[in-house]
C-alpha cells in the first residue's frame, strides 16, 4: 500500500482505507442500495404499474452498481503494480468487492421478497455471492480474476437497463416502444461479444492459470474451482438467453417484413 503524504488531505475511508480511520465497508454500502431501492420503489417509480415497480426499481439499484463497479474495478486493477490472477487483493480491490457484495445482498432480498419462485435469478445471486465473499474473506487473493469478470459482466449494464425498462413499459408508451427497437440490436450485438467470445476466453487464461498449480498455497483448489464452475455456467446461461433474444428479434423482424410485403 502506498504511503500517505501527511501534507495531503486523507482519501476517502470508504474506497481507500487506512489502517486508523477504516470504516465497516460492507454494512455500509448496503445501507447504500437499500436506500437507492427504497427511493426508486416509493418515489422514482411511485406511479408505476405495482407489478413493475420492484422490477424497475432492481433496475435502479442495478444502475448505481453497475457502471461504477466497472470504474472501479478497472482502477482497482491498473493501480496494483502486482496484479495477476494469483496476487493478493489490495485494500482498494477488497473494497470494490464488499461494494458488489452489497449490491448482490441487496438484489438477493429483492428478490426473496417479490419473486422468490424465481429460482434461476435468486441461485445465480447466491453463486455470485459465494464467488466475492471467498475472494474476498477466505482466499484474500485473486481479485484480479474476480474484478475482472466483473468487468465484462457489468460492462453492457448501462445498456442492458435502460433496455430493461423500455421493455416494462413499451406495451403502454410509444417512447419506451421506440427505445426498446433501438436498443434491442446494438444490446445483443455487444452482450454476445462480451459474453459469447471475450468471458470465455478469460475464463479459459484464468482456468489454465489455475491448472498449472501457479496458485497453489495461495488459493485453495476447492475455491478457483468453484470460480471456474460458477463463472461457466453463468456464461452458458448467459448465452442461452441472448440466443432466445436473438431468436425473437429475428421473427419479430420477420414478421413485420411479412406485413409489409403483403
Amino acid at each position: 500500500m502506498e504511503t500517505q503524504n501527511p501534507i495531503h488531505s486523507p482519501p476517502s475511508p470508504l474506497l481507500s482505507p487506512s489502517s486508523s480511520l477504516q470504516l465497516p465497508r460492507l454494512p455500509i454500502f448496503f445501507l447504500m442500495f437499500s436506500i437507492v431501492y427504497v427511493i426508486a420503489y416509493f418515489i422514482v417509480f411511485r406511479t408505476w404499474s405495482p407489478k413493475i415497480r420492484p422490477e424497475a426499481s432492481s433496475c435502479l439499484i442495478s444502475l448505481a452498481h453497475g457502471t461504477p463497479a466497472v470504474v472501479l474495478s478497472a482502477y482497482a486493477i491498473l493501480s496494483d503494480p502486482a496484479t495477476g490472477f494469483a496476487a493478493p487483493n489490495t485494500l482498494f480491490q477488497n473494497s470494490v468487492l464488499d461494494y458488489s457484495v452489497a449490491y448482490f445482498l441487496t438484489d438477493l432480498l429483492h428478490y426473496l421478497v417479490f419473486f422468490p419462485s424465481d429460482v434461476l435469478f435468486i441461485g445465480h445471486h447466491l453463486a455470485t455471492l459465494f464467488v466475492f465473499l471467498t475472494c474476498r474473506y477466505v482466499a484474500s487473493h485473486g481479485a484480479f480474476a474476480i474484478l475482472s469478470l466483473l468487468i465484462l459482466a457489468e460492462v453492457t449494464s448501462l445498456c442492458q437497463n435502460v433496455w430493461t425498462l423500455a421493455n416494462a413499459r413499451r406495451s403502454d408508451l410509444k417512447f419506451a416502444a421506440k427505445m426498446y427497437d433501438l436498443l434491442s440490436p446494438p444490446f445483443y450485438i455487444l452482450y454476445s461479444i462480451v459474453r459469447g467470445f471475450v468471458g470465455p476466453y478469460f475464463v479459459y487464461r484464468m482456468g489454465a492459470f489455475y491448472i498449472s498449480g501457479a496458485a497453489d498455497g495461495l488459493i485453495p483448489r476447492w475455491v478457483w474451482g468453484s470460480w471456474i464452475v460458477v463463472v461457466m455456467a453463468a456464461i452458458s446461461v448467459s448465452i442461452l438467453w441472448i440466443s432466445n433474444l436473438w431468436v425473437e428479434l429475428f421473427r419479430a423482424r420477420t414478421g413485420e417484413l411479412e406485413k409489409k410485403a403483403r
